[in-house]
């Protein structure tokens, strides 16, 4: 095996985004034995935890084919000069553009001075990485690309904003509504994210997708089964990759689902896990609601409340990943983290009432969770993520949206697809408003997913069949990662 190309990716330092970034570089080797590809890891304060978890990855891997490079740049500010939670971030990721390009090019160096060298084919960047790979992809005469690790209807979204929209405006119009041509239905502007509610945001997340349009190429992680309204509304893209001309959207590669989609043994390699396993096998196929929040979600203690009561008068079993906010004392800081006693912040006697029927547990592997045939369905938070693994493994959800582009994958799945119930598809974390959703409409919802959700399982496992198919030789997205080696190898 002679490797002779280098493919750079370059992710947002994010648990959400290495994962399908490292997943996606799997099937790129697993494709042609001509490549390698490097992660370059940008060392960040905002997520500790990255460092770790990359190694896991890394240590999973052939170095010769997928390797890591960490680059710490020498322009990280302090946290609490962080003054705007909705442009500092890009703003951070900008500022290391010197140190990722110095690094890359000293590994190319390295190289230089080896039997083994490789020509860069290419660099791909992540939503909010986009200068930092234009830079890089200059110094290297390389083309660049965009991997967008979120569904086509905020791609489209994102690539078709009227120019007379005004953040403002929209903040102050909650039951107002814009149309996208990604989805069918005109959005209310509720749904939107809130760095596109604000000015500031907004300006700073065009200026990353003004260069969307400059790359040669967009990777989705999405499948045209899934969202065929949406990479319809692509296809002024998808066509150009058979010789029509676009000048405004690059061609666009669904390639979806981008997930681990192994479940492995390290969800039970420890007594705390192997509890919750022993809990869920001893309970009737499909009949566990499984609530998780991702790893930024987390509530405060009137929420936490209304929750416990809820799932209590729904009187479905329950498992319910609970963890603590970050500190006042680390407000920066969006990880959650372990409570050291559950009992302190759940509602008195709560846990004695609900013993044979729920669980209330701290970090809890997720995926090998949703695999269990317990497991009848899923109050998710809607990241894109959990939203793939739940189509994966067939677990119709409940949408409760909290952050980021969730309420619009949320939206997705409720109304354009009609393949999720709503559980509150407005809310939004603390620190956005002060929203409360009562005992009674969790208990609603539940009863919603937990009786419809039989109906709709036929119809997930449906979907389930349909991701498993598009990842074959000749599925849809199988052909679509082809397209894209074909690209860049030549």
């Amino acid at each position: 095996m002679t490797i002779t190309a280098e493919l750079i990716m370059i992710p947002i330092p994010a648990i959400g985004h290495l994962p399908p970034v490292f997943e996606f570089s799997k099937r790129l080797i697993s494709q042609t034995n001509r490549l390698s590809v490097t992660i370059v890891l940008i060392r960040t304060p905002f997520a500790p935890e990255i460092e770790s978890f990359s190694d896991s990855l890394a240590a999973s891997c052939d170095p010769d084919r997928i390797k890591f490079i960490r680059v710490s740049g020498p322009n990280i500010p302090p946290l609490e000069s962080i003054k705007s939670a909705h442009t500092f971030f890009p703003q951070f990721l900008d500022s290391q553009k010197d140190a990722v390009r110095e690094a890359l090019l000293a590994d190319r160096a390295k190289q230089s001075g080896s039997s083994v060298s490789t020509v860069v084919v290419g660099v791909v960047a992540d939503i909010l990485t986009t200068a930092v790979v234009e830079e890089v992809g200059r110094e290297l005469e390389a083309p660049t690309y965009l991997f967008f690790p979120s569904c086509g209807a905020v791609l489209s979204m994102l690539l078709s904003f009227p120019a007379e929209f005004q953040p403002t405006v929209a903040a102050g119009d909650p039951d107002g509504e814009i149309f996208f041509p990604g989805f069918v239905n005109h959005v209310p502007h509720r749904m939107l994210p809130a760095t596109i509610l604000d000015e500031e945001g907004y300006a700073a997340l065009n200026e990353h997708v003004g260069r969307f349009r400059e790359v040669k190429g967009i990777l989705l992680n999405s499948y045209e089964e899934l969202e065929a309204h949406a990479v319809e509304s692509l296809s002024h893209a998808l066509d150009s990759m058979c010789g029509a001309q676009d000048d405004d959207v690059p061609p666009v590669y669904p390639v979806g689902p981008i997930v681990n989609l192994e479940v492995d043994d390290v969800a039970y390699d420890d007594d705390r896990t192997n509890e919750i396993f022993r809990w869920l096998d001893d309970q009737p196929d499909s009949s566990v609601v499984f609530l998780c929040f991702g790893t930024m979600g987390t509530f405060g203690e009137d929420q936490v409340r209304e929750i416990a009561y809820g799932l209590e008068q729904s009187g479905h079993r329950f498992l319910w990943v609970l963890r603590r906010p970050p500190s006042d004392h680390e407000p920066k800081s969006n990880i959650s983290t372990d409570y050291d006693d559950l009992i302190d912040i759940l509602p008195e006697g709560f846990s004695d009432r609900t013993v044979e029927a729920g669980r209330v547990v701290g970090w809890a592997p997720q995926k090998a969770i949703l695999a269990h045939k317990a497991i009848g369905g899923f109050v998710s938070h809607c990241g894109w993520n959990s939203i793939l693994e739940s189509l994966w493994f067939a677990v119709p959800i409940a949408a409760w949206p909290m952050y980021a582009e969730q309420q619009l994958n949320a939206f997705q799945l409720v109304v354009e697809l009609e393949l999720a119930t709503e559980m509150k598809l407005s809310y939004r974390m603390k620190g956005e408003n002060d929203m409360i959703v009562s005992a009674s409409e969790i208990e609603r919802g539940i009863r919603r997913l937990m009786e419809e959700g039989m109906e709709k399982r036929v119809k997930w496992e449906e979907m389930s069949e349909m991701a498993r198919k598009t990842l074959m030789v000749s599925g849809s997205s199988f052909s679509s990662t082809g397209r894209f080696v074909r690209d860049f190898l030549g």
